[in-house]
């Protein structure tokens, strides 16, 4: 009997020591970080489908949209506020749908931002670019969504070489990453002047011909300008990154893309 009440007290023990690590889990997840998988190529190659990453959600304080209202003390509107920079890779909810986006923040309040033939310009400055090597991927289905890559050079059947151009931008403050061309000409390529407004954001994709962003109008099922508010964290670094259809198919897992800084 002895032995059957203690087995029986381990085991809930085991069960609270359960239940307590989901509960805080569950709280840290709320209030510091939150998973995200790349479900789309709008971000290559900074970031594949398949990447896996965690969300900073204190980089920014505290929104309504990063926070549960319950769990967070507001002070106009924000939590602990702070600036994002031009160049962090932002996790946001769209305005109108809410679905979660991920994209490069281009346009700080007050800038001023323009496509033109497929360059990009701040504040009435082209912004540096230098061609490097070309970005080539397999031409295969991709992701839970099976989708193949959209590519500026192919061969003509599923296995062969998808290749895009590759470039270097360098946005003022020093920050530098990559950017990929599909085609010359494409409806995103040449645009009006954008001015963001006080308190709003110009996100872009750095696949810049695959990536439905602040270019295009909410109303076209683009992001148009993203108020503050909406912002809910940087991604910093990729945990993993799994080239297959499910993250559970550890055999497709990119071992080179394992703590991977996202930049």
């Amino acid at each position: 009997m002895a032995d059957s009440a203690e087995t029986k007290e381990g085991f809930m023990e085991t069960v609270k020591t359960v239940v307590y690590a989901l509960l805080i889990a569950g709280v840290f997840r709320t209030l510091f970080f939150q998973p995200f998988w790349i479900p789309s190529g709008s971000m290559k190659d900074t970031l594949l489908i398949g990447d896996f990453l965690f969300v900073n959600k204190m980089a920014y304080g505290y929104s309504r949209h990063s926070c549960p209202f319950s769990l967070c003390t507001f002070i106009d509107g924000r939590w602990f506020p702070s600036e994002p920079e031009r160049g962090d890779v932002v996790v946001f909810r769209h305005p109108v749908t809410g679905q979660d986006f991920i994209k490069r923040l281009i346009g700080l309040p007050g800038d001023q931002v323009q496509m033109q033939n497929g360059r990009l310009s701040l504040n009435g400055e082209p912004v540096p670019t230098i061609a490097v090597a070309d970005f080539i991927e397999v031409y295969e289905r991709q992701g839970p969504a099976g989708n193949y890559p959209a590519c500026e050079t192919r061969g003509g059947v599923s296995g062969s070489s998808c290749i895009k151009s590759r470039f270097r931008e360098e946005l003022p403050g020093g920050v530098g990453h990559s950017i990929l061309n599909i085609q010359d000409g494409g409806r995103g390529d040449d645009t009006a002047v954008f001015t963001v407004p006080e308190g709003h954001y110009f996100f872009m994709g750095d696949n810049r011909d695959n990536s439905q962003d602040s270019r295009f109008p909410q109303t076209a099922g683009g992001v148009g300008m993203v108020p503050a508010e909406y912002l809910i964290g940087r991604a910093d670094r990729i945990m993993f990154s799994s080239a297959g259809r499910s993250m559970f198919f550890f055999w497709t897992w990119r071992a080179d893309r394992f703590f991977k800084a996202v930049e």
